[in-house]
């Protein structure tokens, strides 16, 4: 009962971006990646999405995720910067100081809510790193980031078809993830019993 619970809840935030941003009470001018850099994300994440190989999807990929930790300007670069090595130092009650002041000076930076969404999530706020993940994809309906997150959030709970449609979404914005065929099936033969 309680796997169910999960997977519902992963499954309805999905069904509300799925349908749009403004779907879940943004305003139009939240939905829009912050800054100047949008018209380039724009087509980078478009291009993206019709790479010819995973050699130009790497390259994009790495650009677009520059990009998300630029968008809040200087100051929140730094604070993400100290965020990231505090979750790799296992410090997440840091990490989530850190992308808590992230949010607050930079709120249109969906890369500071997948990265606190990964800090509450380790100290065991699951309801806190799905409200992020919705305040993410509400800003940056293609971070394939966060949607990467919720992937392996919900693979953690064991909420194998979350995992799931989580992962399906990525591969709609970037076809040439890193494992992102062998992904796929792995989540589709525990979430479905599918073979590949």
């Amino acid at each position: 009962m309680r796997a169910s619970l999960r997977s519902a809840a992963v499954l309805s935030l999905l069904g509300l971006l799925v349908a749009g941003p403004l779907a879940v009470g943004a305003s139009p001018a939240a939905a829009q990646p912050a800054r100047g850099a949008s018209g380039e994300l724009e087509v980078l994440l478009d291009a993206l999405k019709a790479a010819p190989t995973d050699t130009a999807a790497a390259v994009l990929s790495m650009r677009i995720r520059q990009l998300w930790m630029e968008q809040g300007g200087p100051a929140a670069g730094l604070l993400m910067a100290r965020g990231l090595r505090n979750l790799q130092s296992n410090a997440a009650d840091e990490a989530l100081a850190d992308f808590d002041a992230v949010v607050t000076l930079s709120p249109g930076m969906a890369e500071a809510y997948n990265r606190r969404a990964i800090a509450r999530f380790d100290l065991g706020d699951y309801a806190g790193a799905l409200a992020d993940l919705r305040e993410a994809l509400t800003r940056d309906p293609r971070h394939f980031s966060a949607f990467e997150t919720l992937s392996r959030i919900a693979e953690a709970r064991e909420d194998w078809k979350g995992a799931l449609a989580a992962w399906e979404k990525l591969l709609e914005i970037d076809p040439h993830a890193a494992n992102g065929q062998e992904r796929l099936k792995h989540l589709r033969k525990k979430a479905l019993g599918e073979e590949s």
